[in-house]
């Protein structure tokens, strides 16, 4: 082959080829998330012992682990836990690891979260720890297995909530919100917190007619 043939053909080579001559050591940046989002653990263990960064972000500020627990990917959470990925990063969303327990309900994920010892403290785009999205969706375990945790039962969100409220006011007020209702009162929470315009937890479960939490709430001395 000619100089200039040779030349050309590197002009026209694949990046990907060109990768694999002078950077197949170096995985490319956002291959990590992803792995994580499709929860592709063998690729994420080989991105790893290839010197990906196991805090890389994307664009929006997305890690791994805050991927692999979108995607209740249990293994690849694991595996990112174990190499020591960072929980407490938060993404432009505000989410990370821990308060995406919250919204999903997967225990599972919480316990290799917990693993990483997080920062039990963050709060999401309302404000809110994730005792308050587990509360509020109904989630009883996650509820149970936040209260086991060093977390604020009485905790107010930006929207002037805490979780017995949000229990109570997004709550449908069947058997998963009575039963988050009376966890939260045994692990210590005050059952006379009010919103802003200072309504009650009973007054809002007596105006949507939600007679078990109700009973619950007055047995526990709400006002």
């Amino acid at each position: 082959m000619t100089r200039a043939a040779f030349l050309r053909a590197l002009t026209l080579a694949p990046l990907g080829l060109l990768a694999a001559c002078g950077g197949r050591d170096r995985p490319q940046r956002g291959a990590l998330v992803r792995a994580a989002e499709a929860g592709d653990t063998a690729a994420i263990r080989r991105l790893l012992a290839a010197g990906a960064d196991v805090d890389e972000r994307t664009a929006g500020g997305r890690t791994a682990i805050t991927a692999a627990a979108l995607g209740d990917h249990v293994e690849a959470a694991r595996v990112l836990v174990d190499a020591h990925a960072d929980v407490d990063l938060q993404d432009a969303e505000r989410n990370n690891a821990l308060l995406v327990c919250g919204e999903t309900g997967s225990v599972a994920m919480l316990r290799e979260v917990l693993r990483a010892k997080p920062d039990l403290t963050r709060t999401n785009r309302f404000g809110g720890t994730a005792l308050i999205p587990a509360s509020d969706r109904g989630h009883v375990a996650m509820v149970r297995a936040l209260l086991r945790t060093e977390m604020d039962v009485d905790h107010v969100n930006n929207l002037g909530w805490t979780a017995l409220l949000e229990a109570v006011i997004l709550g449908e007020g069947g058997p998963p919100h009575q039963e988050i209702v009376r966890a939260l009162f045994a692990a210590g929470a005050d059952v006379n917190v009010a919103d802003r315009d200072g309504v009650t937890p009973l007054a809002h479960a007596r105006e949507r007619r939600y007679a078990e939490i109700a009973r619950t709430l007055e047995a526990a001395g709400a006002r």
